[in-house]
């Protein structure tokens, strides 16, 4: 090693050792002659100086030096002067006097500033540009050591519970599942295509029939869509399959999974076992079924209250089968009018009519729906909602769904409006019970998860009578708001597997094509089975407290799924096309 010592390492019982250090300088200052160097590596900062009374020579050269500089340091450690502790590094309390230094490579001035504060405020074009410069902060680099942990202790974690982690194919067959996929042209195969998997879905299924009872892979998964904050075209997550279990074993080893991240993370311990609530209540709850439980401001049901209301409004969805549902947005009652606009502009993108609302102001309540309410609705209002000055009441009248997810959208955006959702606070929970599938327009069925989730067996009878309301042994792992992951118990029975493709009205020709290996698998003696998958990059990107998985990925895509460090995607040559028999048809410019 070129180095005795890392820049992050040394402290007071050093004193008096000589050592070599490396790394980039981080600032060169000049104090009267004598040059200080602080000398930067990702394990932390040591300050080195150059005396030219211990060596001439030594303090020319770093008096050559400029900021990201690759240098190589020698000298002894010393105590810092008392005056000079910096009680905010924890090599603060020394310091090391150089009588050697080399500068081991030059450096550019960087297009933008390497410090934390200065570089978050850098347009992300730019820091994504020079990615390898922007992995030098503090910051970034103890994100992609905070990823490392984590994975880390999953898998440690996993070994404990008899885990085997098995690779499966990155190349393999379209099949798909919700998004694009990304394709590849075969070769040695001219006019096939291989795709890159959205997830292991299958290929874990088939591991669990091959009687390797508990699968883990940290898994690479591609998929073709619009991006976001928390999405990028290529993701990780930690994909889990066990055999011979119920949804409660699923549940313990993800309770005790994350137990661990968080202790990893930093953040101590959570209370076991992780609460659960049904996706009917978070639906009516929340709005949403992933829902925040940070904050209030819940949905509550007011139907009963308004059932016989002279306001047409409410009493003609009511008497048409919807519900009357309102939030109480705490202490808004003052806010602009725009904001109201905004939030109608909400409710009407998520089927809603409109938006009703009541300021709740010191002498009245301010609306121009309050007139047809009568006393004794008011007072049924006031106390269900616990209503106090200052307050903001906001209605929807709809269908259930409409009206759950027009008001769990508008709860989102006033509890951002209050700034009331408290940063450094972890609320976990499981949301379970969903139904097994979804009702199109026309009545047709469509997985709500995908055709080989099991029904919750207390429900198989009203497969054959009301499907819609059959639900499923599905679940999500939800923190904050966010989907950690999701999962299910999966069919292992042929006939029950059968009845699920005849309502979801797949044909056979069609289950040939997408399904034909796992359907003749399970044939052949196929174990009770199920698992989950958690996002890696949404769940670093929590316990860091970062907003966006772009700063917890090494080389991340932009929302135009572009590497501007590498120029990718990009165009290749015409022989290139030639070999994979790929001939290009492209629009003509206007």
């Amino acid at each position: 090693m070129l180095r005795s010592h890392t820049c992050g390492e040394l402290r007071k019982s050093q004193v008096g050792q000589r050592v070599t250090l490396c790394g980039w300088a981080d600032t060169v200052r000049d104090h009267g002659g004598i040059i200080f160097i602080d000398l930067r590596d990702r394990y932390g900062l040591t300050q080195v100086i150059f005396d030219p009374h211990d060596s001439l020579e030594a303090k020319t050269t770093a008096e050559s030096a400029r900021g990201e500089f690759v240098i190589m340091t020698e000298g002894v450690v010393e105590n810092r002067p008392a005056d000079m502790v910096n009680s905010k590094l924890p090599t603060g309390e020394i310091e090391v006097r150089c009588n050697k230094i080399k500068i081991l490579n030059k450096a550019k001035t960087p297009p933008f500033p390497l410090d934390d504060e200065k570089a978050d405020k850098v347009a992300e074009d730019l820091r994504l540009t020079y990615r390898y410069l922007d992995l030098r902060r503090p910051k970034m680099q103890r994100n992609l050591v905070m990823r490392h942990n984590i994975l880390h202790a999953v898998r440690k974690y996993c070994d404990q519970e008899n885990f085997t982690e098995i690779e499966t194919p990155i190349l393999t067959k379209s099949t798909p599942e919700g998004a694009r996929d990304y394709l590849v042209p075969s070769r040695v195969n001219p006019g096939t295509f291989y795709a890159l998997p959205q997830a292991p879905q299958q290929y874990k299924q088939l591991l669990m029939m091959s009687g390797m009872d508990r699968y883990l892979q940290i898994a690479r998964c591609f998929r073709d869509e619009d991006l976001r904050a928390d999405r990028q075209p290529e993701f990780t997550q930690i994909d889990i399959e066990m055999s011979f279990i119920t949804q409660e074993d699923i549940f313990r080893i993800i309770d005790g999974m994350i137990a661990e991240i968080f202790k990893v993370a930093g953040h101590g311990e959570i209370t076991l076992p992780i609460a659960r609530m049904p996706y009917e209540i978070a639906m009516n709850k929340y709005g949403i079924d992933k829902p925040d439980l940070r904050f209030g401001f819940e949905l509550t049901e007011l139907s009963d209250v308004f059932a016989k209301t002279q306001f047409r409004v409410f009493s003609r969805v009511i008497e048409q089968g919807g519900v009357v549902k309102a939030i109480n947005a705490k202490g808004l009652a003052n806010v602009s009018a725009g904001i109201i606009d905004d939030w109608t502009a909400t409710a009407k993108e998520a089927g809603l009519g409109g938006l009703a609302f009541i300021r709740v102001q010191p002498d009245q309540w301010k609306s121009p729906i309050v007139k047809f309410f009568s006393d004794a609705e008011k007072a049924a209002l006031s106390e269900r909602l616990k209503i106090e000055t200052g307050d903001l009441i906001l209605f929807a009248a709809d269908k259930r769904d409409t009206a759950n997810v027009a008001l769990g959208r508008i709860r989102l955006a006033a509890a951002a409006e209050a700034k009331c959702i408290p940063q450094n606070v972890f609320k976990l929970t499981w949301v379970t019970d969903f139904p097994l599938f979804e009702k199109g327009a026309d009545g047709s069925l469509a997985s709500m998860h995908h055709p080989f989730t099991s029904p919750n067996l207390d429900d198989v009878p009203l497969l054959d009578t009301d499907p819609a309301k059959v639900r499923a042994q599905a679940y999500d792992i939800v923190l904050n708001g966010t989907e950690l992951g999701g999962g299910s118990i999966r069919i292992h029975d042929p006939d029950l597997q059968a009845k699920m493709f005849k309502l979801l009205g797949i044909g056979e020709a069609e289950i040939e094509d997408r399904f034909g290996h796992l359907i003749r698998a399970l044939g052949f003696g196929t174990p009770p089975h199920g698992g989950i998958a958690l996002g890696v990059d949404r769940l670093v990107m929590l316990m860091v407290g970062e907003d966006s998985i772009r700063d917890v990925i090494a080389f991340p895509k932009t929302q135009k799924a572009q590497d501007m460090m590498m120029a990718a995607p990009a165009k290749v040559d015409a022989k290139q096309l030639r070999e994979i028999f790929i001939q290009l048809d492209l629009p003509k410019a206007e």
